[in-house]
């Protein structure tokens, strides 16, 4: 079994949504990158997740909005934009933070569970991380998996342990 097939079969897809999500950002000529815990994966060894978070470059966010509405139920939140498919488990969050702009221009081509998809810069995941653990908001479920992803980063590549929060050092401290 293919990685790809192995995602297909968690998210309970009939079609392959990821490919089409690709295919159509490729398609319109759509800038973007990966982040979150998919991003993570491309760098680390990978762990499951059904969430696919992702940013556009903001000058196309419309565009890639219209083309998504054909294939896609989309739902607006204060921080991001969710997208949907009836038949899959695979969630799609389009991150409208501005702060996430900037990853775009030192993005990559990695692979992320078989898919050649850009990916945000290491730098820059572990700076989403921090934010995202960061964020009182949160549910405490999501930041403890947003501190899971930091450690696995800092514990890969021990250099980036100089840029965290101290606060966060010291958890990985132990």
């Amino acid at each position: 079994m293919t990685k790809k097939e192995f995602l297909r079969i968690l998210s309970n897809g009939k079609e392959d949504i990821l490919e089409q999500l690709i295919n159509m950002m490729s398609g319109a000529d759509i800038d973007y990158c990966v982040i979150g815990g998919l991003g993570v994966n491309a760098y680390v060894e990978p762990v499951v997740s059904l969430d696919l978070d992702i940013v556009v470059v903001a000058e196309a966010s419309g565009r890639f909005l219209k083309a998504a509405s054909k294939v896609f139920k989309i739902e607006r939140f204060p921080h991001s934009i969710n997208l949907s498919v009836a038949g899959s488990d695979l969630r799609i969050q389009l991150q409208t933070d501005i702060r996430y702009q900037s990853f775009l221009q030192r993005a990559c081509v990695k692979d992320v569970m078989g898919y050649k998809m850009k990916v945000a810069a290491l730098e820059d995941l572990l700076a989403g991380k921090v934010w995202a653990y960061s964020d009182m908001q949160r549910r405490p479920s999501k930041r403890q998996k947003d501190l899971a992803d930091i450690f696995r980063l800092a514990e890969t590549y021990p250099d980036l342990k100089e840029q965290l929060p101290e606060s966060i050092k010291k958890l990985l401290a132990g």
